[in-house]
């Protein structure tokens, strides 16, 4: 299963302004990633606005999704919540539709305790008995997940792999080494933050989780292709062609930069969820003109 291997793309989840999701357009993201041979999909993810939706919302996008992928591609897909019973419910729901495997935070109000997220963590891998990777996303959750907890997770049942954010380039052969030290072998250590996880894939990470790669994916494949492959021109090559994105991501964030990238190349009409705002027209323009200049597909 290439489920926590290589590119991980994960699209925006159009929806309304009730909440519903558009499956629509939903489809045409996701067919878009089917064509370009991404290795998985990862649905429902913090750009796919996991948080903003309700339970039979995300299940809908689920059950679009699996029909739409139709078993060329594994989906993970997202089911944080609140609290442990209300993940297992959206574990199980992704299950039944015919997820391949799921992706957990610590979401909270009240800030957790590590026992309590370790708690948390093992009592939603025995019920939804799906593979399992723990997403560690500080910057939403306020909880950061240190490599002895990490280890201790990866030894219970169902728990594979660690989605993290990829630290900056000169920490991040110290961070892997930390967590391939704490965790069994073969337990999949992957990275988030787009700028900078090319450098984490070029120190043996096993996975890149990528917002771009939801909506740029053959741009977003060269990248790990030539890394793989130990091209490091190439990779390089394709990695700064990526650069003016990533400074609009750092800008703006991700997430309002992708609704804007996907309404101005006509995939959708949705903006992010509120009380998130649309990007204004100047922002929405540079935007527009970045991507002319780059032609990313």
């Amino acid at each position: 299963m290439n489920l926590f291997r290589g590119l991980v793309a994960f699209p925006i989840t159009p929806a309304d302004e009730a909440g519903r999701v558009d499956t629509d357009a939903l489809r045409r993201l996701l067919r878009r990633l089917v064509e370009a041979g991404v290795p998985s999909i990862g649905l429902l993810g913090s750009t796919g606005i996991y948080a903003y939706l309700d339970r039979t919302e995300r299940r809908r996008a689920i059950e679009a999704a699996v029909d739409e992928v139709a078993g060329r591609v594994p989906l993970l897909v997202g089911i944080g919540a609140l609290r442990t019973d209300e993940a297992i419910r959206l574990g199980e729901d992704a299950r039944g539709c015919g997820a391949a495997g799921v992706l957990l935070a610590p979401v909270s109000y009240t800030p957790l305790t590590a026992e309590e997220v370790a708690a948390h963590f093992v009592a939603v891998a025995e019920a939804v008995r799906l593979p399992l990777c723990i997403y560690d996303n500080p910057g939403t959750t306020r909880f950061s997940f240190e490599a002895g907890l990490v280890g201790r997770l990866s030894r219970a049942p169902g728990i594979v792999a660690i989605k993290t954010p990829a630290p900056l380039p000169r920490l991040v052969a110290g961070n892997l080494h930390a967590l391939r030290a704490a965790a069994p072998s073969g337990f999949s250590v992957g990275y988030s933050v787009d700028w900078q996880a090319t450098a984490a894939l070029r120190a043996g990470g096993d996975a890149w989780y990528s917002v771009a790669g939801g909506l740029f994916p053959r741009s977003c494949v060269a990248i790990v292709e030539a890394v793989a492959q130990g091209d490091a021109a190439r990779s390089a090559e394709a990695e700064g062609r990526m650069q003016p994105l990533w400074d609009l991501f750092t800008e703006f964030s991700s997430l309002r930069v992708m609704y804007a990238c996907a309404n101005h190349l006509g995939l959708c009409r949705s903006q992010p969820p509120l009380p998130i705002r649309p990007l204004p027209d100047t922002a929405r323009k540079r935007i527009a003109d970045t991507l002319g200049r780059l032609d990313l597909d």
